[in-house]
């Protein structure tokens, strides 16, 4: 759950790879975000699937059946560069050129890596967009 907005409640299935990875643990140890098994709140949050990192083609099929494997409502949000558009090695054969190849990505949170303070915004745009759809 985001700390300053108790309605946007998400469960985050973290497929963290790289700094960026960490980015999302500081907004966890910083406040931004709270555990929500901690946290008395009303009704069913959306399940998201963040994916940081360089995704391979190795590491590809395994986010894939992450996604696969979400209940629904889901989406998916790619943080950073690297997952966004591969990064620095955007040009190695092997990696994948931004996991929109692989999942439906809703948000995409450029930076290498994002601040903390960009996935709560990201997260918010996602909810925004959820809402008006």
């Amino acid at each position: 759950m985001v700390a300053a907005d108790p309605s946007l409640r998400v469960q985050i299935l973290d497929i963290g790879l790289a700094c960026c990875s960490l980015e999302v643990g500081s907004a966890i140890t910083t406040g931004l975000l709270v555990d929500s098994a901690t946290v008395q709140s009303p009704g069913r949050g959306a399940t998201i699937l963040l994916i940081s990192g360089t995704v391979t083609d190795a590491l590809a099929p395994a986010v894939l059946h992450a996604w696969e494997q979400l209940p629904e409502p889901k989406a998916a949000v790619s943080f950073g560069a690297c997952a966004n558009t591969g990064g620095p090695y955007w040009d190695a054969p092997s990696v994948t050129k931004g996991v929109d190849q692989l999942v439906p990505v809703s948000v995409y949170i450029p930076g290498c890596p994002p601040r903390p303070e960009a996935l709560i915004a990201g997260l918010r745009q996602l909810r925004d967009e959820v809402t008006v759809n």
